[in-house]
């Protein structure tokens, strides 16, 4: 029998990636490439970017082929990997915790929304920025903001069960 746990944990993957889909295509249409949109001054911007490799613009100038086949390729075998694992802690949610579970289905929309921009745009379109004085960090948008959440609460729930052993 399927648990309303269950369902609202697999909602959080379409729910992510249509968040994702949706903000992507809205910056595309309303802000104009490198117009930065001050939201708290000194600390962050609405920006639009355009990242044809991967995080941190790894592989950007590399070959459309060497791209396709690492950043499509390697993707969907990570993906696959955590959709399996997601689907394995869904069947026993009891086994595992909800951070765990609610970890991958973060990741795994993340996943979903960035893979879906390489497949169909050629690159992920980036928006929010993060900067301190001379500092800045490479813009991002919600389907990087899912993964690395789910990074962390990961990495709070390996932490956690280390406790408990």
């Amino acid at each position: 029998m399927v648990t309303r746990l269950q369902i609202s944990l697999v909602a959080v993957v379409p729910i992510v990636f249509v968040l994702d889909w949706i903000t992507k295509r809205w910056i595309e249409a309303n802000v104009s490439f490198w117009d930065n949109h001050v939201v708290i001054p000194g600390f962050f911007s609405i920006v639009h970017a355009q990242n044809r490799g991967a995080a941190f613009s790894l592989f950007a100038d590399s070959s459309e082929e060497i791209r396709a086949i690492v950043l499509i390729g390697v993707s969907g075998v990570v993906m696959a990997i955590v959709a399996r694992m997601f689907w394995k802690a869904l069947r026993s949610p009891f086994a595992h915790s909800i951070y765990g579970i609610s970890a991958l289905a973060l990741v795994l929309g993340g996943a979903f929304g960035n893979m879906a921009d390489r497949i169909l745009r050629g690159s992920v379109t980036d928006f929010l920025l993060l900067y301190w004085r001379d500092w800045q960090w490479p813009a991002f948008n919600v389907a990087d903001s899912a993964i690395s959440t789910g990074a962390v609460l990961l990495l709070v729930d390996l932490w956690r069960r280390k406790e408990t052993i």
